[in-house]
């Protein structure tokens, strides 16, 4: 898997949730992940979460790192299972920061904060995948916890960094895993 971080500000609308995103914007071809910085606000016209949409709970934070991955094998249940692949690789970054976190399915909570939004939904060609990370949670319309504001991560850039490495990481190993068993 590719892995890039983005090192223009973006502010994530939910459009960026379609196929081919990564490879038209930065040509990047196959399954990848991208990370960026930027505000977060998603109206419920570009929500892909029905029951944030039928809750009328739209998306906002001042300040976002965002992580879009684009992967062409799965269906949509194993890309849910991705999902909550790469929310557990930051919940375990984190907690190597000394930070407790809850995770609630694709949720991660610190103090009765909400540090995460996530989401997996499946295109024409491919599974694709949204997580953001607060960065400040100032202004957001919940509970909200910040890498920066309220855990004092300064080194977001290296942080998206590692989170990518070890996702990607965690994916080719599971691949390779599958071939070196013997079919019983």
């Amino acid at each position: 898997m590719k892995t890039k971080f983005i090192e223009e500000e973006i502010k994530y609308i939910g459009s960026q949730l379609s196929p081919h995103w990564i490879y038209k914007n930065f040509n990047i071809q196959g399954d990848s992940i991208v990370a960026f910085i930027g505000e977060c606000k998603v109206d419920l016209s570009e929500m892909v979460d029905l029951e944030d949409v039928i809750n009328n709970e739209p998306i906002y934070s001042k300040s976002m790192l965002s992580f879009i991955s684009e992967q062409f094998g799965p269906n949509l249940t194993e890309g849910v299972l991705r999902q909550r692949l790469l929310i557990t690789i930051i919940k375990e970054l984190l907690e190597e920061r000394g930070i407790f976190v809850v995770r609630k399915g694709d949720d991660l909570i610190i103090n009765g904060g909400k540090l995460s939004v996530s989401i997996a939904t499946k295109s024409v060609t491919s599974v694709l995948i949204h997580t953001g990370l607060n960065i400040i949670s100032e202004g957001t319309p919940v509970k909200a916890c910040g890498l920066k504001s309220e855990l004092g991560i300064e080194d977001i850039k290296e942080f998206a960094l590692e989170v990518m490495k070890r996702y990607s990481e965690e994916l080719e190993d599971i691949v390779l895993s599958g071939t070196k068993v013997r079919g019983v």
